[in-house]
């Protein structure tokens, strides 16, 4: 469950703050995980729900993460804050602001590119997931 505001903007840094919880998008290619290709799965920053996994992230030159599937489903919304429709994904439990789903992905991994705010996201290594309760996703990597 998300904390209350108060206790988010004292963990979050200003800008994850911004992007989670105001639906903010970070600069492209000012992120971390942009040009990041460590393998593990990347968590929801806010509570650690596992999003995407390294396994599924590609480069789309957009200059934010990309992935072409999330690990299990996102909620989905209509954006139509900048003058075009766009589908908004968040987080299911804590009802984060990630990014955007567009239909211009990979076409052989079902043509879907999700793009994600950096800031929206904490990356998990592998060898780490067992230590983050995350052991079920090895799985993933075997």
């Amino acid at each position: 469950m998300a904390k209350n505001k108060e206790e988010l903007k004292k963990k979050l840094t200003e800008e994850q703050y911004d992007v989670t919880q105001n639906s903010a998008t970070e600069m492209p290619f000012s992120g971390e995980y942009d040009d990041f290709y460590q393998e593990g799965i990347y968590v929801d920053i806010v509570d650690g729900t596992p999003l995407f996994s390294s396994k599924d992230k590609y480069d789309a030159g957009c200059g934010w993460p990309s992935f072409s599937k999330p690990i299990e489903k996102l909620v989905e919304k209509e954006d139509n804050s900048l003058a075009r429709q766009r589908t908004e994904v968040r987080s299911k439990n804590a009802d984060s602001h990630l990014g955007h789903v567009f239909e211009d992905g990979p076409e052989a991994e079902g043509g879907l590119r999700y793009c994600i705010n950096s800031a929206a996201l904490k990356f998990i290594p592998v060898d780490k997931l067992d230590e983050n309760n995350l052991g079920e996703y090895k799985r993933l990597f075997s």
